[in-house]
């Protein structure tokens, strides 16, 4: 008899840590899908998960595959709670850090001040040795002072090593030499070196995230041994994956080794799943948003690809420089706006929204913890788009009176009415996020009708249909799911990896591009094979970077995984044009350069396979609520038909306006939208032309 298949996976956010089960049983196909929220509990966020499993009743000694995101390394980044660091550097580049790059983005501020190091410069080192940009050895490298460099460390309370030598993406070969001579030295300290992070150029970014990947691995590195050891201790004896910032899991040990790959990993499996349930109901070009209690994150996938880039940069705004992590990151863009985001007054009397948050504790006024500010769950509820009596799934007893005390407040602030100051966060909060999507969009030369628009998270419903009128898509899917799909997304991602290599060759070389991609797709083989992964199950992706000759910025373009010829060259080529001026609006009648590789190494560790929800032949109104008065905010005041989301089923079809009610969030439907249930229990919700 063939057992039953259970998989899990769960999400840390910065509000709630979401669950996802299910279970299939291969005898009759059925799958039995469960989820569950509990709070986010920093800075034991281990617990949260732990707690989730706990609340959902989760036998976890029955599971077969857990896959776990987590924010534990942007946390720790954002609110400097990393280990001390020591850098060592070739001589002459301990500054690198403190040079950065002239991107200032308040161009025209004569007090700028660039972001601080993570690193004081009395704790940059230096060794001689060079290597040139082809990988030769220019000056041999000398450790005779590398002793007397860790005892200072040492005496400086230093906790991790980071070591980053110029040219090490050409050759590693002395950085390997100062790791090995780092862990004999010292092996109680972490250590992480630039090659085993990244293999491109650009010498402050490679130093910069060499740095930032040693802050966070001993605290990374605590709390993935506190998570395996508790889920042990309750029965656990799977191998745990962790999801990672290019949309891939990856094994404990690899996150551990460098955890800074983590760093995005929560929106990257949402993105993900969007990019999966594209593929499953036939709409592979998709614009995903992800509302959460804190932010919204939003992805444009085109062709069912989730675009992922290495220049990734923390705390960039339109004062600062910010960080950056030159590791695969999922090409998303994030502000502070969610369901948590507070509304306040500036000192010219403009309502603002975010990206402050309420967070989880006290939360929005109406979770009844003690929350003063008015945020945009608070506004929801005060114009009727979520019942007050079913809040939080009827989890929660909305606190309406200090709902209606904080809306006052501002009101007096603006001389208007409560009503409008709600309408007023509405919009706010609705124009953030759709500037947002023409950031990943527009700006990037696409244009939004041309795709289907996912939105999912807690918020995401409840706006998502605004957001499409107002980008003109044809239709908003929200997922079956949605409070909980980044937990979703883990369920389909395979075990994946990124590879970079820098190399300069002419556009026509066709056996030097072909001999870098060989040898990179036989190190990832190799790398997987030691993982249990057999060969033939290793898909590989090739994506060739090109620029035109001498230019600074280059595009990806996708060539086929075989022996790369002049025709595979040829076809490389004609593709870069057109995708070079999509990106940047022009092409030139100029020679084409290669300037490296990115390969893509994946393979299925038990992706889940939908199964097709039964029809019992239940009719609508048997889902049907009741009826109640909504303010839409945008589209005027409405008598809305309220449906219970949880007793719909396939081929079910209706219009607005109206709001469905979910016990993990609320979708709100606007006047003149069709509505219409798939196969897979997803909200397609037709835009009105």
């Amino acid at each position: 008899m063939t057992e039953k298949v259970t998989r899990v996976s769960t999400d840390v956010g910065g509000t709630f840590t979401d669950l996802v089960y299910f279970e299939t049983d291969p005898a009759t196909g059925r799958q039995t899908i469960r989820t569950e929220k509990s709070d986010t509990t920093p800075p034991n966020f281990e617990k949260g998960v732990l707690d989730v499993l706990e609340k959902a009743g989760v036998d976890i000694g029955q599971v077969d595959f857990f896959a776990h995101g987590t924010t534990v390394v942007i946390n720790a980044l954002t609110e400097r709670k990393g280990a001390r660091v020591g850098l060592i550097t070739t001589e002459g580049f301990r500054d690198v850090l403190e040079i950065g790059r002239g991107n200032r983005p308040d161009f025209f501020n004569l007090m700028y001040v660039k972001p601080e190091p993570f690193v004081r410069r009395h704790l940059r080192r230096e060794v001689p040795g060079r290597m040139d940009y082809r990988g030769a050895e220019t000056v041999p490298l000398d450790l005779a002072g590398l002793p007397a460099i860790l005892d200072d460390f040492r005496a400086a309370g230093v906790e991790a090593v980071a070591i980053c030598l110029l040219h090490a993406y050409a050759n590693p070969a002395h950085e390997e030499a100062v790791l090995a001579a780092v862990r004999q030295l010292w092996p109680e300290a972490s250590a992480v070196a630039s090659h085993q992070i990244t293999r491109e150029w650009r010498e402050y970014e490679r130093t910069n995230t060499t740095v930032l990947s040693a802050y966070v691995q001993p605290k990374a590195e605590q709390y993935l041994e506190r998570l395996r050891a508790g889920l042990s201790d309750k029965g656990y004896r799977g191998n745990l994956f962790v999801m990672q910032s290019n949309c891939g899991v990856d094994s404990v040990e690899a996150a551990k080794a460098v955890p800074i790959t983590m760093v995005e990993s929560g929106p990257a499996s949402g993105f993900w799943g969007a990019a999966e349930l594209g593929r499953i109901i036939g709409e592979p070009d998709v614009l995903a948003l992800d509302i959460g209690g804190t932010t919204a994150k939003c992805s444009l996938i085109e062709g069912g690809q989730v675009k992922i880039k290495t220049d990734y940069w923390i705390e960039r705004n339109r004062r600062s420089a910010g960080y950056p992590i030159m590791v695969p990151v999922v090409d998303l863009v994030e502000i502070g706006n969610g369901g948590g985001s507070i509304a306040s007054v500036d000192a010219f009397g403009k309502l603002h929204v975010g990206p402050r948050s309420a967070g989880a504790m006290p939360g929005p006024a109406a979770y009844g913890r003690g929350g003063t500010n008015a945020t945009t769950t608070d506004a929801n509820l005060a114009l009727g788009r979520i019942n007050p009596d079913y809040f939080c799934g009827g989890a929660v007893e909305a606190d309406m009176a200090a709902v209606r005390a904080t809306l006052a407040e501002l009101a007096a602030k603006l001389g208007t009415e409560p009503a409008e100051v709600a309408r007023g966060i509405v919009r706010i909060a609705n124009s953030n996020m759709v500037n947002a999507l023409k950031l990943v969009s527009v700006n990037r030369g696409y244009d939004p009708r041309d795709f289907t628009l996912v939105v999912f998270g807690g918020g995401g419903p409840m706006h998502g249909v605004a957001l499409g009128q107002e980008l003109g898509v044809r239709k908003v899917v929200i997922p079956r799911g949605a409070p909980v799909f980044s937990a979703w997304g883990m369920m389909m991602s395979d075990l994946r990896r990124d590879y970079f290599a820098t190399r300069l060759l002419d556009a026509d070389d066709h056996a030097g591009l072909d001999a870098l991609f060989q040898t990179i797709a036989e190190q990832a083989r190799a790398e997987f094979a030691r993982e249990g992964v057999a060969r033939e199950r290793v898909a590989l992706r090739p994506l060739v970077r090109c620029r035109y000759r001498n230019q600074e910025f280059a595009v990806e373009v996708p060539i086929e995984p075989t022996r790369i010829g002049p025709d595979e060259i040829a076809g490389m080529v004609a593709a870069f044009h057109g995708i070079y001026e999509r990106e940047y609006t022009y092409r030139l009648a100029a020679e084409v350069e290669i300037i490296g590789l990115h390969l893509i190494a994946s393979s299925e560790v038990g992706k889940l396979e939908l199964a097709r929800l039964s029809v019992t032949g239940a009719s609508l109104d048997g889902a049907v609520k009741g009826r109640r008065t909504v303010d839409y905010a945008t589209d005027g005041i409405h008598e809305a038909t309220i449906y219970d989301a949880t007793k719909f089923e396939p081929g079910m079809r209706f219009a607005g306006p109206a709001i469905i009610e979910d016990p993990g969030t609320t979708i709100v439907v606007h006047p003149g939208n069709r509505v219409s249930i798939d196969d897979f229990g997803n909200t397609h919700i037709e835009i009105r032309g």
